[in-house]
């Protein structure tokens, strides 16, 4: 079976089996490195990408619930030479240590700013405990996306 969506701006089609899981096929089938498997259960976030703008995890969600939508993936955000403000704020935070985690959070990040642009402290703190990150790196990662939202037009609470 066929499914067509659209993924980071481009019309995508996979001529797979339907029951895939959207991480599988993102990272199997179109080659994205940005989600990845971490628990399988949707509860690390290392996996999240955005489906219409909202953050799911994407190691649960069939190829099949996908038909027509838009995915959004880490790599889709920015790119090399025009990098998303999220992207631009971790680095300039230094806001990972093995990076494992920042997919998920900066997919969380980018959703909450759709909604939020000028999200308070623990506005950021609730939008990203869903994601586990090991290595300790949750203050700077909390300084990356208020920087973020500074950089968007937001303004730091």
């Amino acid at each position: 079976m066929t499914i067509d969506f659209t993924l980071n701006g481009r019309a995508a089609s996979l001529d797979i089996d339907p029951q895939t899981r959207l991480l599988e096929a993102l990272r199997n089938d179109c080659e994205l490195n940005g989600p990845k498997f971490g628990c399988g259960l949707a509860q690390c976030g290392a996996c999240s990408v955005l489906i219409d703008g909202r953050s799911v995890r994407s190691c649960v969600i069939p190829l099949s619930a996908v038909s027509g939508k838009n995915i959004t993936t880490l790599e889709g955000l920015g790119t090399e030479e025009r990098p998303h403000a999220l992207q631009t704020a971790f680095i300039k935070e230094q806001a990972m240590q093995c990076g494992y985690c920042s997919n998920g959070m900066i997919i969380s990040a980018a959703a909450l700013l759709v909604g939020n642009p000028n999200p308070k402290k623990e506005e950021i703190e609730q939008a990203l405990s869903g994601n586990l990150c090991r290595c300790g790196a949750h203050p700077r990662i909390i300084r990356a996306v208020q920087r973020a939202a500074e950089l968007s037009g937001g303004h730091d609470s």
